[in-house]
């Protein structure tokens, strides 16, 4: 038996539903019911009725689930997948620029821990960054914990963005040296870059947006420069198969890499492993993850 037909057996019986990132391996978004990126799974695992949700990705994405929909059991397949961005911001560390700021408003991008997010007032992804930064009731923002998304965020914004001093490794790694060098040797491409990259790679891009958003900007004839992690080239790919897409050196994001078919079929045999959030986690992490889903319908 394949790993495919094991995993079709085991849903059924398991009544499971598979999510996966857009940066997850070919194979893992190939076998998933949904694949996409954080907003949009956040709002299919708050409504999905399925008793087992398995989410391919990084630990955050997981804990989002569990927190919109505590009921249900959410197992990631691999443990050890933690965002380091995510790590680089505590809840202590909220708390302590909640006293020097006390006026502000705390806007947490969802690549951060649930402990984190329950200090935040409401959370958003890359795809609603700027409109949720617009819509909050304060003139300024605490925003926390990706920088480079940050200030992007605040180009766009009539507000003061106190910014964090965070980052995605693999966003940061690429540098507008190697988009100018894939420009000189791929002179029609048009850069996409996703708003983690620096201002940098940012300022050299015709489309900056979530990666949603550089699915819907697609032309099927088109070519690209991905700024952004490699494996989405592959849902590109499906999504507009007579296009030509070139990846960013440094564009791998290993967390991401470490879920495969096998694990997928461990985690549903053992039920492993089990997205677990204390009670009062859930209750005060899921208001700013709904008011996230709110605002980015």
């Amino acid at each position: 038996m394949s790993y495919q037909e094991r995993i079709d057996t085991l849903k059924r019986e398991l009544r499971a539903i598979i999510l996966a990132h857009n940066y997850q391996p070919p194979e893992v978004q190939d076998i998933a019911d949904h694949v996409g990126d954080s907003l949009g799974l956040s709002i299919l695992a708050s409504e999905t009725n399925a008793e087992v949700i398995v989410f391919c990705g990084v630990d955050f994405m997981a804990e989002s689930a569990k927190i919109l929909n505590p009921e249900t059991t959410v197992l990631i397949p691999e443990k050890g997948a933690k965002c380091p961005m995510a790590a680089m911001c505590t809840a202590e560390a909220i708390r302590e620029m909640r006293k020097r700021y006390p006026e502000a408003v705390v806007v947490g991008y969802v690549n951060s821990t649930a402990e984190s997010k329950a200090e935040m007032d409401v959370c958003c992804t890359s795809a609603n960054a700027i409109p949720v930064v617009r819509a909050v009731e304060a003139d300024q923002v605490i925003f926390v914990p990706d920088g480079n998304l940050g200030a992007y965020v605040a180009k766009h914004v009539d507000k003061e963005i106190i910014l964090w001093d965070g980052f995605c490794p693999t966003h940061q790694s690429m540098t507008a040296t190697d988009i100018a060098s894939l420009q000189r040797h791929n002179p029609g491409a048009k850069v996409m870059a996703h708003p983690e990259c620096t201002s940098e790679v940012l300022e050299m891009a015709e489309i900056i947006g979530s990666t949603e958003g550089m699915v819907t900007a697609l032309s099927d004839d088109g070519e690209y420069i991905v700024a952004t992690e490699r494996d989405m080239i592959h849902r590109l790919s499906k999504t507009a198969p007579g296009a030509r897409f070139h990846e960013v050196r440094g564009s791998v994001c290993p967390p991401m890499k470490m879920t495969t078919l096998e694990s997928i079929v461990r985690s549903l045999e053992t039920m492993t492993w089990k997205v677990e959030l204390s009670d009062d986690i859930i209750r005060r992490a899921r208001i700013p993850l709904q008011r996230m889903i709110q605002m980015g319908r």
